[in-house]
């Protein structure tokens, strides 16, 4: 295989890695009056390639309202690095704190697929918003 047939491959495997989320406002954890706003969201990811994939780290920016930003980096998921198998999907809930009722998150996770190839799967942006601060 040459290195624009493997660059094809990977790219192929990381356009068949597919990642939702859904984020929820959580009030109980949340001080508006000092600024925390605390946010949890739950990650899909759905495997529909023909090989097994694994999770190997995350990297992740967010931005609230007064676009101050975080990056977060680190080794798999909520202390995991899940091998996802062909056609099957896992899924993990963490959160996030920001200073705002509204922001936004997106990233990557960099992967591995059983054969030794590298790809980055993208994460589209989503936000993070207190219910009705949007319209």
């Amino acid at each position: 295989m040459t290195d624009k047939d493997q660059q094809t491959s990977t790219s192929e495997i990381a356009e068949q890695v597919k990642i939702t989320v859904e984020s929820k406002f959580e009030a109980a954890q949340s001080d508006t009056d000092a600024k925390r706003f605390v946010f949890s969201y739950t990650v899909t990811i759905k495997n529909t390639a023909e090989i097994s994939v694994q999770l190997l780290s995350r990297r992740w920016v967010v931005t609230d309202g007064n676009e101050k930003q975080q990056q977060i980096e680190g080794d798999g998921v909520i202390g995991v690095q899940p091998m996802i198998k062909a056609h099957s999907s896992y899924q993990y809930s963490s959160g996030a704190v920001i200073e705002t009722n509204i922001g936004s998150m997106f990233g990557h996770y960099n992967m591995i697929t059983e054969n030794g190839e590298n790809f980055k799967a993208e994460i589209s942006a989503f936000t993070l918003a207190i219910p009705n601060a949007l319209h």
